[in-house]
């Protein structure tokens, strides 16, 4: 096995980091390589906003549900979708842009997770931790006013930078058999796949727990399906700019 698939097998979610700051030219460097996944037609939908701002940092853990290593990590990014850059080109260019698509923020979401996955392994290749903040989402609007954000841009989720202050256990991942399938969908085994991964996942959590959490996947699915909807989000993305035509 090559060294980038060690890397990427061995992802964790980092939430405690040392008081070591990452030097500002390595930050760049995370970027650029940000910058380097693909992206639809080259039309480059993503924008990233760090901030440094100690006291919107503590307004940004607030917002993304109390969680407090938003405000204490080392760097915090914000990437956005936004639609915003090229379509505003593309009226220089003379086009008679329609804005407000359903493809425009399906391009622009697709480009902003590559970005960010490309700086999430670039990170942790330089020895640095990293977790994704999807709570971003659960106050957007306020997000936004906070950033700056115009409209036709959007946040799609937040990112803790840092050196490690913990080395938690890999978290088990679906058999492969679940979820790659030859020339057509086939969902004649899933249950059974299923069944297997919560015993796997059942035995992480209570060895994780010291035996406090007896859960399983299936069972951390639940909510996720029936509360926690964030129902919000088309209404602000339609405010935004994104009218889904």
């Amino acid at each position: 096995m090559n060294q980038v698939i060690e890397l990427l097998k061995n992802h964790r979610s980092i939430r405690k980091f040392s008081d070591r700051p990452i030097a500002p030219e390595l930050l760049r460097s995370l970027i650029e390589a940000g910058q380097c996944a693909a992206t639809s037609s080259h039309v480059q939908a993503c924008s990233v906003i760090r901030v440094t701002d100690p006291g919107k940092r503590k307004k940004l853990a607030e917002l993304a549900g109390g969680q407090d290593y938003v405000a204490s990590c080392a760097e915090f990014l914000v990437f956005c979708a936004d639609m915003k850059r090229p379509t505003d080109a593309a009226e220089r260019a003379g086009a008679d842009v329609t804005r407000g698509m359903t493809e425009q923020l399906l391009v622009a979401t697709v480009d902003t997770g590559l970005m960010a996955q490309n700086v999430a392994i670039a990170a942790e290749s330089a020895g640095l931790g990293i977790c994704y903040i999807g709570g971003i989402r659960n106050n957007p609007t306020e997000v936004s006013q906070l950033l700056g954000l115009p409209t036709h841009v959007y946040p799609v989720f937040g990112m803790c930078l840092g050196y490690p202050a913990q080395n938690p256990e890999i978290k088990p991942r679906l058999p492969v058999e679940a979820v790659l399938y030859e020339n057509e969908y086939d969902a004649s085994r899933q249950q059974a796949l299923v069944q297997q991964f919560d015993e796997a996942m059942n035995e992480y959590y209570l060895a994780r727990t010291g035996g406090k959490k007896d859960t399983d996947w299936t069972r951390q699915l639940a909510p996720l399906f029936s509360h926690k909807l964030r129902p919000h989000m088309r209404e602000f993305l339609k405010k935004q700019g994104f009218e889904l035509k």
